[in-house]
């Protein structure tokens, strides 16, 4: 693999969390001089920020609809250092710097996917740049797509849950994120101890499956700086049909006492609700 070092971890790709070693080190496109001249280059809705120290039960997608005000995306990457401040870019491959970086990234998870039979091309593939504050963190959350995230500068833990855990997070709440309904999800102390932490340094990378919950905190050393490359493969797209098929059925059924099946416990039944899900919607656009 071009980006990735490959070994026997990846035998647990979109099943459990894993930490391996990334070759980008030193890629130019990473260099903070690339990322001064990028970032504020960019349209305005590919760069989220948020000023203040955030805790792990805050609302993840909530702090980033809106900006902080007074505070240009420049003075708060100058200021990174000392306030208290997150920096979160969508899609920085627009950018010629990125281009070929981002081709060689989605080689790679290709590769993986077939490997695995989840599918051979990724659905959607972008990356996420990510620069933080020393002791700064990131709010319990879950994705809708599969992650792998690399660390480039700065030390961070990353603690992930497992992926259907409904301890960590009920199949309502799962259902309801996943379908963009509601994206505040309960936190605790008592829940975080069902996670696996790992520590994170620069040249280290994490695959974090889809929709497994997952919360950071870097360090406090310096500047944290990491990039994601997100997808989803033909298995992810099936889950997720089949949690908008739950989402969408709960309330009928809750009229008469029940509650549809949780996703992902038996695959011929997430299929089924895939299919039907899928089918209904074809039904819509016509």
């Amino acid at each position: 693999m071009q980006c990735f070092e490959d070994g026997a971890v990846f035998e647990h790709f979109d099943r459990e969390a894993f930490k391996f070693q990334h070759k980008l080190m030193g890629h130019p496109a990473l260099s903070l001089e690339n990322l001064a001249r990028v970032i504020p280059a960019l349209p305005p809705k590919r760069v989220m920020y948020s000023m203040g120290r955030l805790k792990e039960g805050d609302d993840f997608e909530g702090t980033f609809s809106r900006k902080p005000a007074g505070r240009s995306i420049e003075e708060t990457i100058e200021n990174i250092r000392v306030s208290d401040s997150y920096v979160m870019v969508s899609g920085p491959e627009v950018d010629p710097s990125f281009a070929s970086l981002h081709r060689e990234l989605i080689g790679d998870v290709e590769g993986l996917m077939k490997r695995h039979g989840v599918g051979t091309e990724a659905v959607d593939p972008q990356l996420y740049l990510f620069i933080a504050s020393p002791n700064s963190v990131t709010p319990f959350h879950i994705d809708r797509y599969s992650t792998f995230l690399m660390q480039f500068r700065g030390s961070k833990e990353v603690t992930v849950f497992p992926q259907w855990d409904e301890r960590v997070v009920t199949s309502a709440q799962r259902e309801a994120y996943v379908s963009y309904a509601n994206t505040r999800l309960s936190w605790s102390q008592e829940t975080d101890a069902l996670g696996t932490c790992f520590a994170f340094q620069p040249g280290e990378a994490i695959h974090i499956p889809f929709v497994a919950g997952h919360h950071v905190r870097n360090g406090p050393d310096d500047v944290s700086i990491s990039m994601s490359i997100i997808f989803n493969t033909r298995q992810s797209m099936a889950w997720r049909r089949a949690l908008n098929f739950n989402h969408s059925s709960r309330r009928v059924l809750g009229r008469f006492g029940m509650a549809p099946a949780p996703v992902g416990a038996q695959a011929w039944r997430d299929s089924a609700k895939s299919g039907l899900w899928q089918a209904a919607s074809r039904i819509r656009g016509r």
